[in-house]
């Protein structure tokens, strides 16, 4: 089987697919002694580019891969429900059983079996930040800045008179160096490898919170044709990823705050009040997404993330749903 990604393995999200999923996998039909499986790896571009994942895993060109639903706003709708919340839990953790919880619904698996691909393990990016080469106090410093994003993230800054560019962690580095933007949405265990703050050394703590960004997919006519012994292991493989990807990204975290820091960088805390502020202030970002996804569907899977995020005791600052 060929996988595919288009970030490097730098990042823990890629990193995992041979560490955890394959090593995984590879064990479990180990025991059968009946299968072997010979996996070719391509990552970083090299067979899938960032936001071609989709497309090249549901051809048949990869088997197996990453997929950042994040760059498939219009494909990928409802899984990208996390991203329509902004403001929500800053504990990736949370965000990854909430969303994993709504996987089952009928709601998700149509939106994944319509592209060919089964879905196998999400996961969720820590608590975003801006980073930034411009210094921060309040909202009314964002005016006139130019902002990189993901796409669906770009909503969070709207009528703060800033501006949203699409972009990528590939690109980020480059084009603030460059001046295309001042700025990027950023999340600390990417920034750090990324060597953001050597372009945009000032890291904003808004607490947009972690986001579901995409999942560890397959082909779904690859997949059928296995034998069940082999989607067993494809499973255990799946579980054995989400969990060395929670443990690892907790490690993470606070050792690459620190890391910024010694780099040269600075973490600018936001206070409570300046926060609320931009709360308040950003419009309902799921009135659009209800228009993309459509009202139905994606009621249903924001109810299911939004009241199982309110299960494990968080409190949405606003509740986006019930507007």
């Amino acid at each position: 089987m060929t996988a595919a990604a288009g970030h490097p393995p730098i990042f823990l999200w890629v990193k995992l697919v041979r560490e955890s999923f394959m090593a995984t996998v590879d064990a479990e039909l180990a025991k059968t002694g009946k299968y072997k499986m010979q996996w070719n790896e391509a990552y970083g571009g090299t067979l899938a580019k960032i936001g071609s994942e989709l497309e090249t895993m549901q051809q048949g060109i990869s088997d197996i891969g990453l997929v950042g639903s994040v760059f498939h706003s219009a494909k990928l709708p409802l899984n990208n429900v996390t991203y329509f919340v902004p403001f929500g839990p800053a504990d990736a953790n949370i965000v990854t059983k909430s969303v994993s919880s709504a996987q089952d619904s009928p709601e998700l698996i149509a939106e994944w079996a319509k592209y060919n691909i089964v879905f196998l393990a999400g996961f969720a990016i820590d608590n975003y930040y801006i980073a930034a080469n411009f210094p921060f106090a309040r909202v009314e410093d964002l005016k006139g800045k130019k902002i990189g994003g993901a796409g669906p993230n770009l909503n969070w800054i709207k009528n703060t008179g800033a501006v949203g560019v699409q972009g990528s962690l590939n690109t980020f580095y480059n084009d603030i160096k460059t001046g295309v933007y001042d700025g990027a949405f950023v999340f600390a265990t990417a920034a750090v490898p990324s060597k953001l703050f050597e372009v945009a050394p000032n890291l904003i703590k808004l607490d947009f919170g972690a986001m579901h960004a995409g999942a560890l997919a397959v082909n779904k006519s690859r997949f059928d044709k296995l034998p069940d012994e082999v989607k067993a292991a494809f499973r255990k493989g799946a579980n054995a990823y989400k969990a060395s990807y929670l443990t690892e990204q907790t490690a993470r975290i606070e050792s690459s705050l620190a890391a910024w820091q010694k780099s040269g960088g600075k973490v600018i805390e936001v206070s409570a009040a300046e926060r609320a502020r931009l709360v308040k202030m950003v419009p309902n970002p799921t009135r659009d997404w209800f228009k993309q996804a459509g009202q139905g569907p994606a009621k249903k899977v924001l109810a299911g993330y939004m009241d199982a995020a309110r299960a494990t005791g968080y409190k949405f600052p606003r509740d986006f749903d019930k507007e």
